[in-house]
Formats: structure tokens, C-alpha cells, sequence
């Protein structure tokens, strides 16, 4: 490892990361004025639930962009895994969950770490500003996210730039392409296009019959029907929707989460899984959350060819809660509340909130589709759930269809 400078890019990217919201977020400047030790320690210790409070675009967008972006921050700097390339190589998934770690590590940094949310500003002593969701979306989506991005570089970018002699068309493909990747690259004081595989678009390239000899080469390494059976183990990164059923129902929630799935026969598996959602439909200045952990058994029956069916059955748990915000301007409301309220566990920019948890229950079938004996596309998982909760401000949320999509990779197989 390059240590030096993989500690260098990550202080860039974290100073980047902090400067842009001390200059555009009223809150963070506000709590520049907070006694820090009080401050902070109460602001690490409000972890509440599944959200925390930001809008969609930023935990289910941003944060896994932010994943992936640390994750290949990494791998440039693990010189061991620099050059690894999307494939079934044990190599190229080494190098991944690698990146995934960090991914993680840089995540907790970023939330509660010294020089973090809840050290600079302390904005996560305003209640719920601080929830699993970033915990589990960062590394776990961020690293499907990764993956995406390498599977693209591999089969589009590579044959663009086996065909197309302009060396603006490859920069362009190179860095629109690839966003994370381009970005991860500046920090690491790169130019966007860089590869470390492979030359700059500027130089000397492989022909295009020599690229596609190579990919032809490493296509046939890959065996046309994947064997039969699941790997010892599973983990899966997904995005899921659930729809709200019953009386008194109404909504949705949407978000993602990551699970676990270890082999206990050949046929069998036990899943571990935890995921969480962003409550939709909610009147005005009302936000709300979902975080659901759960354990059971999957059915995967052998099959020979790449379509990959299973059955599930999960137990247990399902916590709901929404708050109530102050409609009024933000920054107005913590001036007023933050004098009279630091270091309190009741400080809070809400005016209410409400919380349920209970006991869950989800079953339902799936589709896998296996691209290689390392990776497959869960093209569709739907479950009904049951939740054994009250009702969550006058609305009722025990039963539910979720809709799942991800990416599962198979560990053991390669």
C-alpha cells in the first residue's frame, strides 16, 4: 500500500467534502459556536434508526458515489490490485472488497470520526440527523456502484476506444462514463481519464483487433452455463421499493441495503439482511424512515444454466418512526433552539416525532441472472412483508410488497 499518498487523497477529499458544506449549509456554521467535546460526544450518540434525514438524491445517490469513489481510491493505491480488471479473476474481487473495507472505514470518518459531521458543525445533535443508512448504503451500494462502473469500462469504454481513433471521443467516454472513477482519480492527483491498465487517450493504443482478441480470450475463460448450486457464500447490494397494503395504508418507501447468505446445504442458505427506506407520501414538513434486520432461510435449487430462482423465508424486526419538522426557516430555528439546548439529547429541529418497532415477517421468490461464476444481476426479488407495529402517526404500515434489484456477488466460485 501506498500509504502516504492514499493519506494524502483522503484528506483532500474530506477537506473538499467539509469546506462545501461549511460554505453552503447555515447549520454547520451555527455550531462552530458549540462547546466541542459536549457537543460532539452527544452528537455520536443519537444514532436512532434507519435515516437520518437527508433527501434521497443524497443517501441513495451521493453516498454510494461516495463509496465507490473511496473504494477506487484504494485500489489506485494498493499496488498489489492496482491493474485489476472486471472479470471472474479472484484478482479483480480481492482488489474490490478491498475497496469495500476502506470504503466503509472512510464512511465512519466522515459521519462521527475526529474530523467528521459530528465533529465539525455537530449538525447530528439536531434529531434524526444521524441513522444506519449511510453506516450500510455507503460500502455496500457504493462497491455495486464500483462494479458497474468497471463492467462499463471494460465492455463499452474498452471498445470505444478500439474503434474510435479520436482521442477527445475516448477522454469524453473515458470520463462520462466512469464519474466515480474520474472523480477518485483528481483526488488522487490523476488526470480524470487515467487508467491504471491501460495507456492515456493521448498515447499509443491496441489495435482494435488486438483489444478484441483479448476480449474474445477472456470471454472464453468464462463457461457458457455457470455450475450448478450456490456458492458458500453470498452478498448481495440492493435497491428496493416497497408498496404499503391494507386499511389505512397508504405510500411507499424506497432505499436499499445489503445481505448476507451463507451455505448450509446445497440447496440451502441462511440470509442475513439489513436494509432501509425513506417513507414517501408524507404530508408537509413530515419525515419518515423504515429499518428492517432480518435472518432465514433461502431455497436455491440447482440448475445448470445462468437463470437462478430462490424462495425465502425471513424473521424479524421492523422499527418505523417519523418526525415532524418545525415549518420554519432552518437556520432561524437553530439559532433559537442551539443557546438553551447544546449538548442536550433533546435538542432537536423537530417539533415531534412518533416510533413504532415490532416484530417481522417477509417471504417471497426471486431471479437471479449469473453473468459469471463471481457476479450475478438479481433481476427481481418480491416479498411479502408483515410487521407486527402499531400504527405510525395514524397510518398503518404492517403489510407490504417489496420489490428488490441488485447486484450479488459469489464468493467461492472463482
Amino acid at each position: 500500500m501506498d500509504w502516504h499518498r492514499l493519506a494524502a487523497s483522503s484528506l483532500t477529499l474530506l477537506s473538499i467534502q467539509h469546506a462545501f458544506r461549511c460554505a453552503t449549509e447555515q447549520g454547520t456554521r451555527d455550531g462552530f459556536s458549540n462547546p466541542f467535546w459536549p457537543g460532539y460526544i452527544n452528537a455520536v450518540g443519537v444514532l436512532h434508526g434507519w435515516a437520518d434525514g437527508d433527501p434521497f438524491l443524497v443517501n441513495y445517490v451521493g453516498h454510494p458515489m461516495q463509496g465507490a469513489v473511496t473504494g477506487f481510491m484504494w485500489q489506485h493505491n494498493d499496488r498489489a490490485y492496482r491493474d485489476a480488471v472486471f472479470g471472474t479473476n479472484t484478482h479483480y474481487w480481492k482488489a474490490r472488497l478491498r475497496g469495500m473495507a476502506f470504503a466503509y472505514l472512510y464512511s465512519v470518518q466522515f459521519e462521527i470520526g475526529l474530523v467528521s459531521e459530528a465533529s465539525i458543525g455537530q449538525v447530528q445533535n439536531l434529531y434524526p440527523a444521524y441513522g444506519f443508512v449511510d453506516h450500510v448504503v455507503t460500502p455496500t451500494i457504493g462497491t455495486g456502484w464500483a462494479i458497474a462502473e468497471d463492467a462499463i469500462d471494460k465492455y463499452i469504454i474498452r471498445n470505444i476506444e478500439a474503434h474510435v481513433a479520436n482521442p477527445w471521443v475516448r477522454l469524453a467516454s473515458r470520463i462520462a462514463l466512469n464519474p466515480s472513477r474520474s472523480m477518485s482519480n483528481v483526488m488522487n492527483y490523476e488526470r480524470p481519464q487515467h487508467r491504471d491498465d491501460r495507456p492515456g487517450v493521448f498515447q499509443p493504443y491496441p489495435e482494435a483487433a488486438a483489444m478484441k482478441a483479448m476480449m474474445q480470450r477472456e470471454t472464453a475463460k468464462v463457461p457458457v452455463n455457470p455450475p450448478p448450486g450456490v456458492a458458500p457464500f453470498e452478498f448481495t447490494f440492493a435497491s428496493a421499493a416497497t408498496t404499503y397494503l391494507g386499511s389505512g395504508a397508504k405510500g411507499s418507501c424506497i432505499g436499499g441495503g445489503g445481505s448476507a447468505a451463507f451455505r448450509l446445504a446445497s440447496q440451502w442458505q441462511l440470509v442475513l439482511n439489513v436494509d432501509g427506506c425513506k417513507l414517501q407520501d408524507l404530508p408537509n414538513f413530515v419525515t419518515g424512515d423504515s429499518l428492517t434486520y432480518m435472518i432465514g432461510p433461502r431455497w436455491t435449487p440447482s440448475t445448470s444454466s445462468r437463470w437462478s430462482p430462490h424462495a425465502q423465508v425471513l424473521l424479524g424486526g421492523n422499527k418505523l418512526t417519523q418526525e415532524q419538522l418545525f415549518p420554519a426557516e432552518r437556520a432561524a430555528v437553530i439559532a433559537e433552539l442551539a443557546p438553551k439546548k447544546i449538548g442536550n439529547p433533546e435538542h432537536k429541529l423537530y417539533t415531534r416525532d412518533w416510533e413504532t418497532s415490532g416484530f417481522a415477517l417477509a417471504m417471497g421468490t426471486g431471479l437471479d441472472y449469473k453473468l459469471n461464476n463471481a457476479l450475478a444481476v438479481r433481476v427481481a426479488s418480491l416479498d411479502y412483508q408483515r410487521s407486527w407495529n402499531n400504527e405510525l402517526n395514524n397510518t398503518n404500515y404492517s403489510d407490504g410488497l417489496k420489490f428488490t434489484v441488485g447486484l450479488v456477488l459469489h464468493m467461492g466460485t472463482w
